[in-house]
């Protein structure tokens, strides 16, 4: 039995792996596929991949792009889901803030530098004319619960993440959410490791298969809305409108699509230059 190491942040969107897994369907398969949650996001599972840590991730397209063109030896197999990622921007509860541009200069929380949270402060900044180089400053918090910290205690100011995730804690009273940014391509694709799809492509061809089959049909799937609500402590009725705005893909990322996210991150000065389309996604 082959062992593939995959991780993914712990949230809706993933609950298509964790049917997956529950049903044995990587075993029968002779795959043991195990799978790792990355609270930090991204930017921590760049570095699982860049380390051998994990073998495959399920990834925000812009931060993959972004550190397979900075040399991260993996390539882009699939988009995992279509739509874009609703990104809220969030304050303390108890702040003054009341607009995002009361948001200009201040101290945006960040998971790390290279993260959605980091890049997708950059595209916010630019949709309101800011100053990318003195308008933006970052507070390093790991993950949500860092942010919470972080604005509660006055750390920093501001917090972007999917809106439907943090909706809890903005119904609890913690955080206000002032707007939302959403990103301008799909949000999030499979990334595979170098080495280990050169030595293991027929058993990441079979993990997607397996994964499609579920999402193709993943909003037909009796009192799906009702499963998720219960296991990622959210609302129902919030869960339902987040499943009306979401599609999943069984298709690659297109070079049109490579293309513009590698142009908007040089023009926002996260990316020295683009890498060609052949170097970044492979299809299998």
């Amino acid at each position: 039995m082959t062992t593939v190491k995959i991780g993914g942040v712990p949230e809706h969107f993933n609950l298509a792996w964790y049917l997956t897994l529950k049903n044995g369907e990587y075993k029968e398969e002779n795959i043991n596929l195990r799978w790792e949650d990355y609270p930090g996001g991204t930017g921590a599972m760049s570095e699982a991949l860049r380390t051998g840590a994990i073998d495959m991730a399920v990834i925000l397209t812009e931060g993959i792009v972004k550190d397979i063109a900075e040399g991260n030896p993996s390539k882009i197999v699939q988009v995992f889901v279509e739509t874009p990622l609703i990104w809220g921007i969030h304050v303390a509860e108890g702040s003054d803030f009341k607009s995002i541009d009361d948001l200009k200069g201040k101290r945006c929380a960040i998971s790390r530098y290279g993260s959605g949270s980091h890049l997708m402060a950059y595209i916010n900044a630019e949709n309101h004319g800011w100053d990318l180089d003195t308008d933006l400053k970052f507070e390093v918090i790991q993950d949500l619960d860092g942010a919470v910290k972080a604005l509660s205690n006055g750390d920093a100011d501001y917090f972007m993440w999917e809106k439907f995730m943090t909706k809890p804690i903005v119904d609890s009273g913690v955080f206000r959410r002032i707007g939302n940014c959403p990103t301008p391509w799909p949000c999030f694709v499979i990334a595979v490791r170098n080495e280990f799809l050169e030595a293991n492509e027929n058993n990441v061809k079979i993990i997607l298969e397996i994964i499609n089959n579920t999402t193709v049909d993943f909003k037909d799937i009796p009192s799906i809305d009702r499963m998720i609500a219960n296991r990622y402590e959210l609302q129902l009725e919030d869960v339902q409108e987040w499943l009306t705005l979401t599609e999943w893909s069984q298709s690659n990322l297109d070079e049109t699509t490579v293309k513009k996210v590698q142009e908007k991150l040089i023009k926002l000065d996260i990316l020295k230059k683009p890498k060609p389309y052949r170097d970044i996604v492979k299809n299998i």
